[in-house]
């Protein structure tokens, strides 16, 4: 059973618009770490939920009528988590986290939460989770506490040339797909600004290959209406220096399912 409750302190997104991202509770918070005041302590999304927080605020500053905003669920499949909804709902408004909506599910129909709230990006430190999502056609990352960026004002995401072009044989039509439309909706978002000052912030890596390789995703990437603000051949050199250096948020790779910082 999946019960979805509204958070009241945060202005509902539209939802034919909104580009929804679900982050599940051990992402947001440390379960294991609950100061006397009946909050959680922060966990690994925190960086990545921010800047979404904050290119929010960019696009209502360009358009206060703006619709194509992101909108934050946060899920649990824990029982004992569930009976401290409170607590959840209570942490999200004491570190400021707009968060729109809390799901509910048990563990075997958390994929039907991700459906029925039409997720387009699941994100999640249970590879299992991450994996079984994509499978079912949603877009999955997971995330650890490597992969946590430092703040910033700017989203920075690196695009995989084999899971925005080439996804994995294993990936099914559906998994692609919803790939290639979550990509869609980020190359609309970033169209709304310049080139300069924006604050979303595109780079492909292709890991083989040379310059060929490289015009030919960046050129589908167009087609797809993503603007890519950097590109990097790597021509079969490790791609970690690089990364070490950018700081994503989140990477797309591995056949969308897994995200790297």
């Amino acid at each position: 059973m999946v019960s979805t409750v509204q958070n009241s302190d945060v202005k509902q997104k539209d939802e034919d618009q909104a580009v929804v991202v679900a982050v599940t509770f051990a992402a947001v918070f440390d379960a294991e770490a609950e100061d006397d005041r009946d909050v959680y302590r922060l966990g690994v999304a925190l960086p990545l939920l921010q800047v979404l927080q904050r290119v929010n605020e960019r696009l209502l500053e360009e358009n206060p009528v703006e619709h194509q905003l992101f909108d934050i669920i946060l899920i649990t499949t824990d029982t004992q988590q569930q009976q401290q909804s409170s607590s959840i709902i209570n942490s999200t408004r004491h570190h400021g986290l707009e968060v729109g909506r809390f799901c509910f599910s048990r563990e075997d129909d958390f994929i039907e939460s991700l459906v029925q709230n039409n997720v387009q990006l699941f994100l999640t430190t249970d590879g299992n989770e991450a994996l079984q999502a994509t499978q079912q056609g949603v877009p999955s990352a997971l995330l650890d506490k490597n992969s946590a960026s430092c703040p910033s004002d700017q989203l920075r995401v690196v695009l995989c040339q084999d899971a925005t072009i080439q996804p994995n044989a294993d990936s099914s039509g559906a998994s692609k797909k919803s790939a290639q439309s979550f990509l869609t909706r980020l190359g609309q978002i970033r169209q709304k600004f310049g080139m300069f000052n924006s604050p979303l912030c595109f780079t492909i890596v292709t890991s083989c290959g040379g310059k060929d390789s490289c015009c030919s995703a960046l050129k589908s990437l167009r087609s797809l209406g993503v603007s890519v603000d950097e590109a990097y051949c790597l021509g079969g050199a490790p791609r970690g220096p690089i990364l070490s250096i950018l700081r994503p948020h989140f990477m797309l790779s591995d056949g969308f399912s897994q995200l790297e910082g």
